[in-house]
């Protein structure tokens, strides 16, 4: 199996085949969780009217996920710790491959008052964007 190329400019992840590959590679949902809690922060931020800090919940974004038709690429019997998981490395995919912005994600944040609901356009904007071979 030939080996997969990786991002230009974060090289420390590759390009997936499948969605699948992308929701449950744990690394990135490392990296997701810092970037979904700052996205929700800074939105938070610009809603309260001064700087606020904030972790986003895991059942928020495992039913965002679920909102998204994402639940159908993993494996059954996840909990909502791991589906939280994979909505954080699907976001965090899509902004290091240039298929969603840093200031896109926190506009989409700010335009719902529902955080489900952000997080749910927010993540059916990135499926919809990443193309796979």
């Amino acid at each position: 199996m030939p080996e997969k190329q990786h991002n230009k400019t974060f090289p420390f992840t590759p390009n997936y085949d499948d969605l699948t590959e992308i929701l449950t590679d744990h690394n990135l949902a490392a990296l997701g969780d810092a970037y979904v809690n700052f996205v929700y922060s800074l939105a938070l931020s610009n809603r309260k009217g001064k700087p606020a800090g904030a972790k986003t919940k895991g059942t928020t974004l495992a039913q965002a996920l679920r909102k998204a038709s994402l639940r159908e690429h993993l494996p059954s019997r996840m909990s909502s710790h791991t589906l939280a998981d994979a909505a954080e490395a699907l976001l965090a995919y899509a902004w290091l491959h240039n298929h969603i912005t840093f200031k896109e994600s926190v506009a989409t944040l700010n335009k719902n008052k529902d955080v489900i609901e952000g997080f749910t356009q927010l993540l059916t904007t990135a499926k919809k964007r990443i193309k796979l071979s």
